[in-house]
């Protein structure tokens, strides 16, 4: 349970972090497809990371992605 919060508040921050860059690197008249595309690009950062996070710390494993049939 501590895990899961714990991982959902680095989510948020990486989100946060995310937008407010890019918030102050886009022209100055924004227009709503402007934060829409600010939004998406923050969400799919901040999936990545909780993706890495989970990948590097839950599956020790060499091969995550694939199994290995029984014969």
């Amino acid at each position: 349970m501590k895990r899961g919060l714990m991982l959902g508040a680095a989510a948020l921050c990486v989100f946060v972090v995310i937008a407010v860059i890019m918030l102050k690197v886009m022209p100055s008249p924004l227009k709503e497809s402007d934060y829409m595309v600010i939004g998406s690009v923050a969400t799919l950062v901040s999936l990545g990371v909780v993706f890495l996070v989970l990948v590097s710390t839950t599956m020790k494993s060499s091969d995550i992605f694939f199994k290995k049939r029984r014969k």
